[in-house]
């Protein structure tokens, strides 16, 4: 049987991975450290299942790490292991650096020591994002070869982790491989980013804030097509090279929630008089288009996004919806960001 390992594994993206990989008939070794956005909630239902396994650890803890690769000796490791909310980073970057670079860093450095023992074929695909090329003008696309251009602390320490990347894998010969999707959503996102924020805020009667004037435009991509294409990526992808992960479909935050207002009222939700959209001040460096080229994963690895935006909206409102209860619980305790939202 096929043993990955899939560092992040209880996150949003690790998560719909991990149940993608099982359905494969993958043996799926998690290694996630649990903090606040890495919910056991998440992957509870494969818990009985024979062929996953989970390990409480963070990336920078090197030992442990080898000696469970050197037990399951699996065929690579997909890094999903990161701080990823941009509002935090701008109030505080040292974990970011701390995981998003520390944490490459030391996988990178198990790559090269183990490098004779797993006679260099094992594989490291890491998850980046489309925010390392930073704004991207009206009518233009992000193709792997445009130069990185980062604008928040978030998405530098994710352009400096690859870049580490590609120098290790030219330097030490090591297996490497670089992902960078658009925004995801979908089912297990935790609710401080910006759909399941809309849609917990609408449910729960509370306003809508949104950046500056809403217009800001995300190319945005269902997390079940994403992992589709992550897995892809890692069973086909060329050694050295990174693919952008890309949906073309790009929709203005406004956009955005007045499709869950029409997918609120389809499913007969009552929308509170509070729940209305309020403009707030923008936040620092805020790009105002993210917009890929995603032509080589779709003409390399005959890979194509199937989920539209109204159905995936729907399937994430339904999901958010039915798990309410839940993750109202723990918003409360957790959820912080510079726009003040409390659930």
């Amino acid at each position: 049987m096929k043993k990955i390992i899939i560092t992040g594994g209880s996150g949003f993206i690790g998560s719909n991975l991990i149940q993608l990989l099982l359905k494969k008939k993958y043996k799926v070794i998690n290694i996630d450290k649990s903090a606040y956005s890495a919910n056991p909630y998440n992957v509870k239902e494969f818990k009985k299942n024979k062929n996953y396994f989970f390990f409480k650890l963070d990336i920078n803890q090197r030992t442990k790490i080898i000696k469970i690769i050197k037990k399951y000796k699996p065929l690579g490791i997909i890094n999903l292991a990161a701080e990823t909310h941009v509002d935090r980073s701008i109030d505080s970057a040292e974990k970011f650096i701390k995981t998003n670079i520390g944490g490459v860093y030391n996988l990178l450095e198990i790559f090269r020591k183990l490098k004779k023992i797993t006679k260099n074929k094992m594989k490291l695909l890491q998850i980046s994002t489309d925010e390392v090329y930073g704004d991207i003008p009206e009518n233009k696309l992000a193709s792997e070869n445009n130069n990185y251009k980062p604008s928040s602390p978030y998405s530098a320490s994710k352009a400096s982790a690859d870049q580490l990347i590609k120098a290790y894998g030219r330097t030490y010969d090591i297996k490497t491989l670089i992902a960078n999707p658009c925004n995801n959503y979908g089912p297990n996102q935790f609710p401080e980013k910006f759909i399941p924020k809309m849609i917990f805020n609408l449910l729960n009667n509370k306003p809508l804030p949104v950046y500056g004037k809403g217009k800001n435009t995300r190319e945005w991509i269902y997390v079940k097509d994403s992992c589709e294409a992550i897995l892809k990526v890692f069973e086909k992808g060329k050694i050295g090279e990174n693919y952008n992960i890309g949906s073309g479909i790009k929709l203005k935050n406004i956009d955005i929630i007045k499709k869950i207002f029409k997918i609120a009222k389809k499913n007969k939700i009552k929308i509170g008089k509070k729940t209305k959209i309020i403009y707030v001040k923008d936040r620092p460096g805020h790009d105002f288009r993210y917009a890929l080229n995603s032509n080589k994963i779709r003409k390399k690895l005959k890979w194509k996004n199937k989920t539209s935006s109204n159905k995936g909206l729907e399937n994430t409102f339904i999901w958010y919806k039915n798990n309410f209860g839940y993750f109202k619980k723990i918003s409360k305790k957790n959820i912080t960001t510079r726009l003040g939202l409390k659930l």
